[in-house]
């Protein structure tokens, strides 16, 4: 039979809110026949089937059909449309991109490497609020779902869907497929806007080793699979990834910001991790976990939410410089 696949989007991403469908067929309800193949990360400059400069910086196969991750230069938001759909950009096109916010702020947020905490922590420019960021990294305990309600029932005082980056490892994804299916709801409800967040497949660490062997700093991690695999999760879960990243730890050094920017992704620290005892200040990148293993960061967080005059939560594109819609 036919089915229909429909993926979640940020509604920020006006562009996108004809929705994009991918169908694909399915032998039987037992086959998984939405499996990715043949991902692979690229970069090629090009325009989409409105005209709009785009960066493509994935290619992968469904159901026979070859498809394209874009990133809008000027917006960062991402989309999926099939690589026929696209033509290729002229010289001086490409130059532009060359130029553009997310090109510069790649470049930008890469290049100075530090151990601990990379890349964007603080939003960049001049707007009220803050960047709310939750990290789901692997748990067996269940998801801070109040937290998450306190933030979705925001959708009430602002009259729209909520923005909150969600930073998610694949085997969060993997595991916790019934509080994955919660989330989507309220995506779907109008409730939350959520910002996937690569975080990497496995989040690896030892407590016993330093931070310069720990992490994704491991001598024998796979870098690039541990990012792409968790992007063909997300993808095969209906949900679209971004072009932001956070480190482990938020531990990296220079050889893995090189890797990230050859793979088009921006880091994303935190100036504000709430379980640290770290103060938000307007622009602040708030980080808390909401995979159940640091309830201190979600007692300092949902006083805020609750509060009369609640801040103003962002969309985390809208902390990079030159963003715009």
């Amino acid at each position: 039979m036919k089915t229909k696949r429909v993926f979640l989007i940020n509604p920020f991403n006006s562009a996108v809110l004809l929705a994009v469908l991918l169908f694909f067929l399915i032998a039987s309800p037992a086959v998984a026949a939405d499996k990715i193949s043949g991902y692979k990360s690229i970069f090629h400059v090009c325009r989409d089937e409105a005209g709009n400069l785009q960066l493509a910086i994935r290619q992968f196969i469904l159901d026979g059909v070859t498809y394209l991750l874009l990133v809008n230069p000027r917006s960062l938001q991402t989309s999926i449309v099939p690589a026929s759909t696209t033509t290729s950009a002229s010289a001086g096109e490409a130059d532009a991109a060359a130029h553009s916010p997310f090109s510069t702020a790649l470049e930008r947020l890469t290049a100075q490497p530090r151990l601990q905490n990379a890349g964007l922590t603080h939003g960049e420019s001049s707007k009220n609020g803050l960047f709310l960021s939750v990290d789901l990294c692997p748990s067996k305990k269940p998801f801070e779902r109040e937290m998450f309600t306190v933030v979705a029932d925001l959708a009430g005082k602002t009259g729209g869907p909520v923005p909150v980056a969600v930073a998610i490892t694949g085997y969060w994804l993997a595991h916790h497929q019934g509080e994955m299916e919660w989330l989507k709801g309220e995506m779907a409800g109008g409730r939350l806007a959520i910002t996937w967040v690569n975080h990497s497949h496995s989040h690896p660490y030892d407590p016993k080793k330093p931070f310069n062997l720990n992490f994704l700093l491991t001598p024998t991690v796979d870098f690039e699979q541990e990012v792409l695999s968790t992007e063909m999760a997300l993808l095969e879960n209906g949900l679209l990834p971004s072009i932001f990243f956070r480190f482990p730890g938020l531990v990296a050094d220079g050889r893995l910001l090189k890797k990230l920017r050859q793979l088009s992704l921006i880091p994303v620290g935190s100036d504000a991790w709430l379980a640290k005892g770290e103060t938000p200040t307007n622009g602040s990148i708030v980080l808390v976990h909401g995979n159940g293993n640091e309830p201190q960061g979600i007692r300092k967080l949902l006083p805020l939410l609750r509060s009369d005059n609640p801040p103003r939560l962002l969309p985390l594109q809208d902390a990079v410089a030159g963003s715009a819609p």
